[in-house]
């Protein structure tokens, strides 16, 4: 959708936001008029319907009064004018609703309530009394209300901020990270095999001007994700030859979930260092998405080494233990952006080797220009 629309819309949503605002205040005060004529018909007496009648009127008239008032005049973050407004707005709602409803009402008996006020001033005094106290009350009500709902949205706002640096600090740790990876990996490869290493310095550049980029995005969709992690598969092949055999299985109704970048690739990293690497011989690293009910689900599967033996090597060489640190970030970026409706689990696989599985609740967006690239060879 092209950027100018987006004025327009967000417009929209917010005069949508104010009618049904309107609407469920207008019916509010509808109830809170009838009760105030049941009490004063319980304690004066009289016709209820007359009394009724007079109530909607007064109160409907100083209702849309002040809320006239609170939307011209400038606002505070309670949503009610700024300083010595507000009283003044409510003084002069309460006397022109009050003289606006009693015509009204008046209109429709046909009678006329101000030849009564006029000869016996007292009355107009001993009714709009009452009324301005009652309608001061009401005030306070929604003045309270106003400044709860405004503390509550202040706090949602910085709890989001909060999120949103945490995500911001993980994701820019998770980028040197691979990098380091990366680079340790070509400088075994510099002395062993030169041309090799010159293939795997290319393949470095192009993954890096693309991934640079889309780590810099809070999301991006799940396509995109599934293309670095073939430029990064690039990268090995580069360096194990043959011994890496790897496949991407992405369906197309899923390339455009959101997902948030990076995400993937410590999971392949860790197949491929802990796993795959150390073993003689070939081995298979499949990466895969399906989806269960709602829920988007993402594999990494490897036939390396498996769990314990990795686990026994690091206890032997502490230098292949390495930090740990890509699975302890998936874990806490999973829980900050989605609690405990995202789950990530590690556990060995029944034929041999290791299956990382995460599972996310399911989301879309608009799908990348980008298609997800095949499979290194």
């Amino acid at each position: 959708m092209p950027s100018a629309d987006v004025p327009v819309l967000s417009n929209l949503s917010s005069t949508a936001s104010r009618t049904t605002r309107i609407r469920v205040l207008g019916s509010q005060m509808l109830v809170v008029n009838f009760l105030v004529a049941a009490l004063i018909w319980m304690i004066h007496g009289g016709r209820f319907g007359h009394t009724l009648v007079y109530s909607e009127c007064i109160g409907i008239s100083i209702w849309g009064l002040v809320e006239t008032g609170r939307q011209l005049l400038p606002k505070g973050p309670h949503g009610w004018p700024i300083g010595w407004r507000t009283p003044a707005l409510l003084a002069a709602a309460c006397a022109a609703g009050y003289a606006c409803g009693i015509t009204t009402a008046d209109a429709i008996f046909g009678y006329s309530s101000w030849r009564d006020y006029l000869g016996h001033p007292g009355h107009l005094l001993g009714d709009l009394g009452p009324t301005v106290a009652f309608c001061l009350v009401v005030a306070a009500g929604f003045y309270v209300r106003g400044l709860a709902r405004n503390e509550r949205e202040r706090a949602a706002a910085a709890v989001h901020e909060a999120t949103l640096a945490r995500l911001t600090l993980l994701q820019s740790q998770l980028e040197p990270h691979m990098l380091f990876n990366t680079l340790a990996n070509l400088r075994a490869l510099i002395a062993a095999d030169p041309q090799r290493a010159q293939e795997m310095l290319d393949r470095l550049i192009a993954f890096l001007r693309a991934t640079l980029a889309a780590s810099r995005l809070a999301e991006h969709p799940l396509a995109d994700e599934f293309a670095r992690i073939a430029d990064y598969l690039a990268l090995m092949q580069v360096r194990m030859g043959d011994r890496l055999h790897a496949s991407l299985a992405l369906p197309p109704g899923l390339a455009a979930i959101a997902v948030p970048p990076l995400l993937l690739q410590p999971l392949v990293e860790n197949a491929i260092k802990h796993g795959l690497e150390p073993q003689r011989g070939a081995g298979e690293l499949r990466v895969e998405a399906a989806l269960d009910g709602t829920t988007l689900l993402l594999v990494v599967a490897d036939s390396g080494r498996g769990l314990e033996a990795a686990a026994a090597a690091r206890t032997r060489d502490p230098v292949d233990a390495g930090s740990g640190f890509g699975l302890a970030q998936i874990r806490e970026r999973l829980h900050t952006l989605h609690g405990d409706a995202a789950t990530f689990t590690l556990a060995p696989r029944a034929e041999g080797g290791t299956r990382a599985e995460i599972r996310l609740p399911l989301r879309t967006r608009p799908a990348s220009t980008e298609s997800p690239r095949c499979p290194p060879p």
